[in-house]
């Protein structure tokens, strides 16, 4: 059995990975060593170099693979290579200090300010139940950045209308507390009353359904992708794009970057520089637009 059959059947029945992920490292190194006995010296984990590694990224680049996909296959090498250095095949491998090209992060889609100041203030709800709760799912999400897990889960105790804030419990059973907007207090007040006029007193999950019950993830989907297609063309309309806005409109307004890491639960501050992207990008556009030598 080769090296490269023998790692594969360490993968299907050690590791126990799935066959998706098996046929994918398969395929990369079939790919690599495809490669490698084309040139000099050929196929041998023993002698195969940093060099050699290079020269097969700087291959696949010029064969037009993103930088994602590249990384992806380095990824596979360095899999099978760690496997080979366990087994003392080689001493050491030789693919963990290659250069691999850069992955542009994407950079998060959100909403003009405008558009939602437009799209709460401007008569898009109706007046019964459905629409003052609809409303506010708009208006929580966007006004404190909460997550849709978070959104759900949020009961009529969490809410402190006395000091308009939420508590929440986020990822790894993390609590925090957020402050919400000043008017969304009399908003909270007015859905409460609604909710209680058309079923009666309600315990648990703050948002319900037309019939009582809680919320559910379709159902607030549902909610901003219809709300949000009648004020923006962006593609992807989802209660994870609100959260991008409160995020990209606090550092627009010159909030600490810090202060919005914890305000969205994020474990570390890389987590919440992407936002900075967005709103130097702004930036940028206004020079643009703005700057004589623009």
């Amino acid at each position: 059995m080769s090296h490269q059959e023998s790692f594969i059947h360490y993968l299907k029945y050690e590791k126990r990975n799935s066959s998706h992920t098996v046929v994918a490292y398969r395929n990369d190194l079939e790919q690599f060593e495809a490669f490698c006995r084309e040139v000099p010296g050929g196929f041998d984990v023993k002698n195969i170099n940093r060099k050699l590694i290079r020269e097969w990224v700087v291959y696949l680049m010029g064969k037009g693979l993103t930088p994602r996909s590249v990384r992806r296959k380095i990824s596979s090498l360095k899999a099978f290579y760690k496997y080979l250095v366990r087994l003392e095949v080689v001493d050491a491998a030789p693919v963990f200090d290659v250069p691999l090209p850069k992955v542009r992060k994407k950079l998060p889609l959100f909403v003009e300010e405008n558009r939602l100041n437009h799209l709460l203030d401007d008569g898009y709800f109706t007046a019964d139940f459905p629409g003052i709760r609809d409303k506010l799912v708009i208006a929580l999400l966007y006004g404190t950045g909460i997550r849709l897990s978070e959104l759900l889960s949020l009961t009529g105790s969490q809410v402190d209308l006395d000091y308009c804030q939420i508590k929440v419990t986020g990822k790894r059973n993390k609590q925090r507390i957020i402050p919400f907007p000043f008017s969304m207090k009399m908003q909270i007040g007015d859905y409460l009353k609604a909710r209680s006029e058309a079923f009666g007193t309600v315990s648990g999950p703050l948002i319900v359904t037309d019939k009582g019950d809680p919320a559910y993830e379709k159902l607030i989907y549902r909610i901003v992708h219809n709300y949000l297609a009648k004020v923006t063309l962006i593609e992807k309309r989802s209660p994870h794009v609100l959260r991008h806005t409160y995020a990209t409109h606090l550092l627009n307004k010159g909030a600490d970057l810090n202060a919005v890491k914890e305000l969205l639960g994020h474990a570390n501050l890389s987590a919440t520089e992407v936002y900075t992207h967005t709103t130097f990008e702004k930036l940028h556009n206004i020079y643009q637009q703005a700057h004589p030598r623009g």
